[in-house]
């Protein structure tokens, strides 16, 4: 509610849009990064600053988001003004709010003024989509939890390497229908509304680099730190060290805002680490491409492989982590 009264005093090229910016970081850190923060003071003082987790509100890393998202497209002209009620419902629209995709108002406000009124393909639309995410989300996902939920140091120690990768492969199956079946049924129950919103995945794991990989797995985040972190560091306008620097900055932000914890770090680094490197190999490359399907074959294995590793550090503390790529090496 705060949020939607301060948005009242934006205007173009305004300092106050840069204030909401700030304000909306530091309700974020306050709500969700303080433990992760003051864990690394000494013991004394973790002890008198520590937050209950009951403190954290649901959806807040999406809509804080969609606060920051408002607050600099005011800033840059790009939004030129808004009706209270239509920025409160932009931001509390509840098929969204919890679990994405993240909205922008200029896309959104004419949708919610002017919403279809074509019912029949609406409503048909949009159960079929909440329907199929229920399928994905009951019939698979939860199928996957079944072999990934008590994976542990001591399981670790004693399962061989196939079984490792199974697990790990189940659990990279497991994230994806379990996060694309939200999506569905939020894109769904926004359509029983008649209203549109942005599409979240498109066949992720069936891309053939890390860049195409990002650019439909979770799209409405990627775009977002495109927007709003990429390419204010300078994206791709700059020097090539300063690229890798913009990537790996990037992804160390989209690593954190999954979690708080040094294990999302590191989850970030490694997906910068491979757009890094896959930028790398573009832009240095002699041999030429290796045509057709087998290439395209290779291409997605390494793709494929780089991915679903990188959930370990996602789903696993980093020791734990660390423990179990040291037994997929040696055995």
């Amino acid at each position: 509610m705060w949020e939607s009264i301060f948005s009242r005093l934006y205007r173009p090229a305004s300092k106050i849009c840069l204030v909401g910016v700030v304000q909306a970081i530091c309700i974020l850190f306050v709500f969700k990064y303080w433990n992760f923060a003051s864990g690394m003071l000494p013991t004394a003082a973790n002890l008198q600053m520590h937050w209950k987790s009951a403190f954290l509100p649901l959806g807040i890393s999406f809509f804080t988001f969609e606060f920051i998202h408002f607050a600099i497209d005011v800033y840059k002209g790009k939004i030129e003004g808004s009706d209270f009620w239509d920025y409160f419902a932009f931001i509390l629209f509840f098929p969204t709010m919890v679990a994405g995709p993240i909205k922008r108002f200029q896309d959104f406000g004419p949708k919610l003024r002017q919403p279809s009124t074509d019912w029949v393909t609406d409503v048909h639309r949009g159960l079929t989509r909440i329907l199929a995410g229920l399928a994905k989300k009951l019939a698979v996902a939860s199928l996957m939890t079944a072999l990934t939920k008590n994976l542990n140091i001591q399981a670790i120690a004693t399962a061989p390497r196939w079984a490792l990768l199974l697990w790990i492969f189940a659990y990279g199956i497991q994230i994806y229908f379990d996060f694309s079946a939200y999506s569905d049924i939020a894109i769904g129950s926004a359509r029983l509304m008649g209203i549109a919103v942005p599409e979240n995945f498109s066949w992720p794991y069936l891309q053939k680099n890390i860049t195409l990989f990002w650019q439909h797995w979770h799209m409405s985040l990627s775009k977002w730190l495109t927007d709003y972190v990429y390419i204010p560091l300078g994206g791709s306008r700059v020097k090539p060290p300063r690229i890798l620097s913009n990537l790996m900055i990037t992804m160390l932000v989209s690593g954190l805002w999954h979690g708080a914890g040094w294990n999302f770090v590191v989850w970030g680094a490694w997906h910068g680490a491979c757009l890094c490197i896959h930028r790398l190999f573009r832009t240095f490359r002699t041999a030429p491409e290796v045509p057709g399907t087998f290439g395209n074959v290779v291409s997605w294995m390494v793709t494929f492989s780089a991915v679903t590793l990188g959930w370990a550090f996602f789903c696993m503390d980093i020791n734990t982590a660390l423990f179990f790529f040291k037994k997929l090496a040696i055995g």
